[in-house]
Parts: structure tokens; sequence; C-alpha cells
């Protein structure tokens, strides 16, 4: 099975991470999928 870019472990890392850092402080009414890019298929 060739490698999907798409669902790299980094890519929720990275959206789990934006959630509880302090440049997220203005991010409201926004849904964020953070499932490696299952939703962008």
């Amino acid at each position: 099975m060739a490698s999907d870019p798409v669902r790299e472990p980094v890519d929720v890392t990275n959206g789990a991470r934006h959630t509880v850092c302090d440049e997220s402080a203005f991010t409201t009414g926004a849904e964020l999928f953070i499932d490696g890019g299952y939703t962008a298929q």
C-alpha cells in the first residue's frame, strides 16, 4: 500500500497543539477537524 501523505500523525499532533496554545486565543466559532485528513477525502 502506498504511503498516504494526508494521514500523518504530525497532522493530528499539530492540530491538537494549536487548540491549547496561546496563539489560538482568538479562534472562536471554528470547527477544527483533527482526524488526520480523513474528512478531506
